[in-house]
């Protein structure tokens, strides 16, 4: 290992606002939970229920499954240095969590935008839909999904832990995220800084033109649903999915595809706390609040559990 590489990294977050370590602890942790039940129930539901045995809920127990990979790479973290005197990370612990944050939130990008295509598929393409979609082109699509992810962690996390530290310890951050590592370097860093804003660029602009173009014939469609009842539903299920794209993409585009050094340090670590904390906590419930197949799946569960205990 080079010389110059501390043994551990002083995370700053908020530390110039020390009043807020204590409502910050309780508000992460009480979304960890509800992130913790939410999308557990939402894998359990779609596992167990025979009536949501579709493409959409599949994708959606990959997203499920996701974010509670994606926020347990972070938050446990986040929570040990807010709740206590150290804001310390090792230096190995920073770099396993750089690879696979990286990779869980690449992959999401990815995933939001073949859940769009799933969408307009169901909508536009009704009659051919259960044929295309089939369970073996679905394990491809999400297998897609999360190899792209790890294969642009590989090459974006590798190329940022080789830059010269210079024995800079400190990290103006929650965790460690790819663009504070870059910044703490001590070298040129203008190929990292290229590489991550073209792949960037290709990671969050491809999904979300293929969303809004998807959603741009899904729209299209919806209108000439001749039944109110067949448009609401079909309205409120693809309505669900552009929120929780919202939620996601837009402080990524923020973060990611700005110039290094532009922007506000602050704002980026709270639309950043925003992404990886709030949003993955808000997609079960925005998901389930307006879904009435899987609050009437969740009801099933409860009776079936309920029934099992009293006999």
């Amino acid at each position: 290992m080079n010389e110059s590489l501390p043994e551990y990294f002083i995370l700053m977050g908020f530390t110039k606002y020390p009043w807020l370590d204590l409502p910050l602890f309780f508000i992460i942790l009480t979304s960890y939970l509800f992130t913790l039940l939410g999308n557990t129930v939402i894998i359990l539901v779609s596992q167990l229920d025979s009536q949501l045995q579709s493409p959409m809920y599949f994708f959606l127990t990959n997203l499920s499954f996701l974010d509670l990979c994606f926020t347990t790479t972070t938050v446990p973290q986040m929570l040990f240095n807010l709740g206590g005197p150290s804001k310390s990370i090792t230096y190995t612990s920073c770099v396993v969590q750089a690879y696979v944050f990286h990779w869980l939130g690449c992959t999401e990008c990815v995933l939001l935008g073949i859940m769009a295509l799933d969408r307009y598929m169901a909508v536009c393409e009704p009659l051919r839909y259960s044929v295309i979609m089939d369970h073996k082109f679905c394990l491809q699509l999400s297998g897609t999904a999360w190899l792209l992810g790890l294969a642009n962690s590989l090459l974006q996390s590798t190329l940022t832990i080789k830059l010269p530290l210079c024995g800079n310890q400190v990290l103006d951050h929650f965790f460690c995220e790819l663009p504070g590592l870059i910044k703490m370097a001590c070298g040129d860093t203008t190929v990292n800084e290229i590489i991550l804003a073209v792949v960037a660029t290709f990671l969050i602009m491809g999904p979300l033109s293929m969303i809004l173009v998807s959603y741009s014939y899904i729209a299209r469609a919806v209108f000439r649903i001749p039944s109110t009842a067949g448009r609401l539903k079909a309205f409120n299920t693809c309505s669900s999915h552009l929120l929780v794209v919202s939620l996601f993409y837009g402080p990524g585009v923020y973060i990611y595809m700005q110039p290094s050094g532009d922007g506000s340090q602050d704002l980026s670590k709270v639309l950043t706390l925003f992404y990886c904390v709030i949003t993955p906590m808000a997609n079960p419930f925005i998901y389930t609040l307006r879904n009435k197949e899987v609050i009437g799946a969740v009801k099933r569960l409860i009776r079936k559990a309920v029934s099992a205990k009293q006999t």
